[in-house]
């Protein structure tokens, strides 16, 4: 009988190292191969660099691009110990979104309205999420960004762009309308006037139009873009969770009224009271030197 109970035991580890090593497979192999076209390289152990890397395909999105981006950044969102992150592309294109040949393709087979809702069903959250996150975003636009690209780079929380950094409108020029979230969070960074110019003009704007505008928040050398990205996940990913978290609050203030956004503003004030970050931050205060937030 005590053999027996062995066997078992034997035969119950042996399959559960095997389900473990096949899933780890399926994960590395099948899922996030070598060759895939986000890449995420830790700068250090608060602060993450995600880059696009299909340059050949202008790092536009196919349904496998969206859905691999989508699940690395909200890995990043989830770890606690990463404060920020830094999204950016290569060669002439920050992401130039959905990728147009595909747009044909299910246009051509009767799949379109299948195939957007299948796109936005990723993108749209993942946007919110961003948004809603305490984990701090910023876009180093290194070229150009059009269409879920352009509203990747706008739900980002600070823009550097190079000189090759430029926002494309897209959308009109193919008979759409905006998606990606380009419609609400553009008009709240230049206004509603220019964001209407901007679509019904189909304009592009450069690095220097869009600084002018307010569209972007630094114009730097494009050998300095990086490097000024990590500066500023540094600084603002140095402040406590519950400042970080204030992201959102500065989003609903756009639609709500002010008392129920002073109610709002109640309840996060509080929450942080309760936290070792609030007690950091007093204590640094009465000592006269630097909070530690870490």
């Amino acid at each position: 009988m005590a053999n027996v109970f062995t066997l078992l035991i034997f035969s119950i580890k042996f399959f559960f190292l095997a389900f473990v090593s096949i899933t780890s497979y399926i994960q590395k192999v099948l899922l996030y191969p070598d060759n895939m076209p986000v890449e995420l390289k830790p700068v250090s152990d608060e602060i993450m660099l995600v880059t696009l890397t299909d340059e050949s395909a202008t790092n536009a999105f196919d349904p496998e691009f969206m859905s691999e981006l989508d699940v690395k950044i909200r890995q990043i969102i989830q770890d606690e110990k990463i404060r920020s992150f830094i999204l950016t592309g290569t060669g002439k294109f920050f992401c130039a979104g959905a990728n147009i040949n595909e747009f044909r393709k299910h246009y051509d087979k009767g799949t379109i309205g299948k195939w957007i809702k299948e796109m936005t069903d990723i993108l749209h959250p993942l946007i919110l999420k961003i948004r809603h996150s305490d984990t701090i975003m910023i876009a180093a636009v290194n070229g150009a960004a059009a269409g879920a690209g352009l509203g990747l780079a706008l739900s980002a929380d600070y823009r550097i762009a190079s000189p090759g950094g430029k926002f494309a409108a897209s959308y009109f020029s193919l008979g759409l309308s905006p998606d990606g979230g380009t419609s609400w969070l553009l008009p709240r960074l230049v206004g509603s006037q220019k964001t209407r110019i901007f679509f019904f003009e189909n304009q592009v704007w450069s690095a220097d139009k869009c600084l002018e505008y307010g569209a972007i928040d630094e114009l730097v050398d494009e050998t300095m873009l990086i490097q000024n990205s990590i500066k500023i996940a540094n600084k603002w990913g140095s402040w406590s969770k519950a400042s970080r978290s204030s992201k959102d609050l500065l989003d609903f203030q756009e639609n709500n009224d002010l008392e129920s956004h002073l109610k709002l503003e109640q309840r996060r004030i509080i929450d942080a009271g309760f936290t070792p970050e609030f007690s950091e931050g007093v204590d640094a205060f009465l000592e006269k030197r630097e909070a530690n937030f870490n």
